[in-house]
């Protein structure tokens, strides 16, 4: 009988764990090594587009997340006065990319994932290093607190300050602050009828959306130096800076309570990875390729990678070669649409608005270009679902085609 192949996986967020699924699902003996010591995520919503609800068709959870769509009306860009900037329908962005838009629970995505793998795959508090990245004689090995693993294949998905992505490029410069920081917030806000939105003011922004369970998420963005913190607390710092705009966001903010609101600053990689492998060692998501959250993909660009990687595990170069130039793509296209968003300068902010109101007049499907090569991406090898199925029933819309609510990017 053929002895199994091992993979280790450093970090039991969202990347990992669908590397470990894919992984697991591909007859891989899988051991999910997380440092925190529990999975229960520390962040807020996620919202996936159709590309990485494809990927995750490809280990059977596509459907599932699909059902999870919350709302499926109409939303948009507006300014803090409450002005529409832009309007949008849902179905506009599931007809151009052949399927919808899902904002979820990151804590939700976490546990179907982690129903997909053996009770066992999956230890809590505990940490590991990387001690030998192997080569095509030897395995690479990973040290824990009870004991040195030896595997096939290890994953790096240890997020933005991976020290796996350290100890294979130690030359590389790591991550550099974006210029922003962020606030989420997943509250019940009873009784508060709003048109899902994400809102532009000057070097601020701010998004209300739905969830499946009747809960609101919010979040909002400033340009601020890093290592801010509020003098009292960050519900009252987004007071200061929010508590005047439009309708729902003061009632957001009264339902808030200083505890429900988390506040990271953000960070990205700017100067890409030679490549994403090394030896028997493969990163993925923000290990590989941190990056602002205002195009929404982080998360799904690290689904991505984990359906990928395990198409190609037997050749990682191949993986680099199929991941690499798509990644630094997306990355730097969300890092044009930061400086776009959280523009400070009064002329340039109008200037932006005008054109953006002006765009919405001629057409929707000017936003959603945005997003064309992006949210169309298909995992290699197909998935089980049809174009058909892909493009009718469930669809949620969260704010604008051509936008998706800003994810969690944390250090």
């Amino acid at each position: 009988m053929t002895q199994a192949r091992r993979a280790v996986v450093i970090g039991g967020g969202i990347g990992g764990l669908t590397a470990a699924a894919a992984l697991h699902r591909r007859d891989w003996q899988v051991t999910v090594l997380e440092r925190a010591r529990s999975l229960e995520p520390v962040g807020a919503a996620i919202s996936l587009a159709p590309n990485s609800l494809r990927a995750l068709d490809v280990i059977g959870l596509g459907d599932e997340i699909r059902d999870l769509a919350a709302w499926a009306g109409d939303g948009g860009l507006r300014t803090p006065s409450g002005r529409w900037l832009s309007r949008s329908s849902a179905d506009a962005a599931a007809e151009r990319f052949g399927g919808p838009l899902v904002l979820l629970h990151r804590a939700t995505l976490v546990e179907r994932l982690t129903a997909l793998l053996p009770p066992d795959a999956v230890r809590t508090d505990a940490a590991a290093t990387l001690v030998a990245s192997g080569d095509t004689d030897r395995p690479a090995r990973v040290t824990t607190a009870g004991g040195e693993l030896e595997a096939d294949l290890v994953v790096g998905a240890d997020g933005v300050r991976s020290a796996v992505r350290g100890a294979l490029f130690p030359g590389h410069p790591g991550p550099v602050y974006s210029g922003f920081t962020t606030w989420r917030v997943v509250i019940p806000v009873p009784g508060v009828e709003f048109a899902s939105h994400e809102t532009w003011g000057r070097g601020r922004i701010w998004g209300t959306h739905p969830l499946k369970d009747g809960r609101v998420y919010a979040y909002a963005a400033a340009v601020t130096p890093a290592g801010g913190r509020a003098p009292d607390d960050e519900k009252a710092e987004l007071l200061r800076r929010f508590g005047d705009w439009h309708d729902p966001i003061p009632a957001v903010l009264a339902a808030a309570r200083p505890e429900d609101v988390l506040r990271h600053d953000v960070h990205h990689i700017a100067e890409p990875l030679q490549a994403y492998h090394h030896g028997r060692v493969a990163l993925v998501g923000d290990a590989a390729h941190a990056m602002p959250p205002t195009l929404g993909q982080g998360g799904n660009q690290a689904i991505e990678d984990a359906i990928v990687l395990a198409h190609h595990c037997g050749d990682l170069p191949d993986y680099t070669a199929a991941r690499l130039p798509r990644t630094t793509a997306v990355a730097r296209q969300a890092v044009r649409v930061a400086r776009l968003n959280l523009m400070t300068g009064r002329l340039g902010t109008v200037v932006r608005d005008t054109a953006l109101a002006a765009l919405s007049k001629a057409g929707p499907a000017l936003f959603l270009r945005s997003f064309d090569g992006i949210a169309d991406w298909r995992p290699p090898g197909g998935t089980a679902r049809s174009s058909e199925a892909e493009s009718g029933g469930r669809r949620m819309l969260p704010a604008d085609p051509g936008r998706q609510p800003l994810e969690e990017n944390t250090p």
